[in-house]
Parts: structure tokens; C-alpha cells; sequence
């Protein structure tokens, strides 16, 4: 029966054997069949819409690592700081950690396609790598011993912070 609660819309069948609708906020499914539109959402989702950019970076017909350069570079970058880490070069390796992000972040402003490196919207994902890799920067700048970046209000918080 039309319009019961299993969500269908009433609609009649015109000369044409086409099915008619004739509830305004009603949309045809996969199968043509109207059903009643909800603006709640749904209890499980069964997609999800891909992230804006998120295509290829290069042609379909390429190998899967040229499709997805942008993120495969980030990556590499992001290992060779580690590695660099692990071999006791703490300030270069964090450094280059964090350049790698803020590289991320330019490629999510200035490409159109960046394939997997795009997640979220891009503004949250520029905004995202861009605050990640400047934080890491500074920081890595700032380590003690011998920081190569002297913030002095920094020094009288922190004194102040731990002291008060």
C-alpha cells in the first residue's frame, strides 16, 4: 500500500505505464521507485563522497605510484626525516618531518589532483598539514641544547609556568 510507514510515496500509474509522484519531497531510487526523502541521516552509512581533489594525480592508465605521487612524496620525505632521527641528526630529521608536512599543504592548495594525500575538505586538509608541519618546525628549532630559535617571551612563560 502506498504511503505506508515502509517509506514509499503514494504515485499512480498514467496511461503511459510510467509511475507518477505526486508527494513533492519524494525521489526515485535505483530501481525508479519513489521514495519519501529524509533529511535525517541514516543509522549505517553505505558511501561516502570522495574528498574534493581526491582524484588521480596522474592518468588512470599509469602505475598505481604515479597516480599517487603527491602522497608517495610526503612519505618519503617524512621516512628519510625519521631515519635521520634514528641516526642521532634529531634537529635535521624533525625539521625535514615537518617540511614534508607544510610540502603537503601546497600541494593540497596549488594541485588540482593529489590523489590519497587529499582526506578531509581542502581547506581543513591545508589547514591541517600547514599547522602540523609549522608546530613540528618551530619546535624542532627550538630543542634544547643550543636551540637554533630564541624566543624570548617563551623563556619567561616557561620560567614562570613552572615556577608559579
Amino acid at each position: 500500500m502506498p504511503g505506508d510507514l515502509n517509506g514509499d510515496v503514494p504515485g499512480d500509474v498514467n496511461g503511459d505505464g510510467e509511475l507518477t509522484v505526486r508527494d513533492p519531497i519524494s525521489a526515485p531510487d535505483a530501481d525508479g521507485t519513489p521514495r519519501r526523502t529524509t533529511r535525517r541521516f541514516p543509522l549505517f552509512t553505505k558511501d561516502t563522497a570522495r574528498p574534493e581533489g581526491g582524484g588521480r594525480a596522474a592518468p588512470g592508465d599509469a602505475p598505481a605510484p604515479a597516480r599517487q605521487w603527491p602522497i608517495l612524496a610526503v612519505l618519503i620525505v617524512v621516512a628519510l626525516g625519521l631515519l635521520l632521527t634514528a641516526l642521532d641528526l634529531f634537529r635535521v630529521g624533525t625539521i625535514l618531518i615537518g617540511v614534508a608536512l607544510l610540502a603537503g599543504a601546497v600541494m593540497r592548495w596549488a594541485l588540482p589532483g593529489v590523489g590519497m594525500l587529499a582526506v578531509r575538505s581542502r581547506f581543513t586538509d591545508i589547514a591541517t598539514y600547514g599547522v602540523l608541519g609549522l608546530a613540528i618546525v618551530l619546535l624542532a628549532l627550538m630543542a634544547q641544547p643550543n636551540p637554533w630559535l630564541v624566543i624570548p617571551f617563551l623563556k619567561g612563560a616557561l620560567h614562570f609556568s613552572v615556577s608559579g
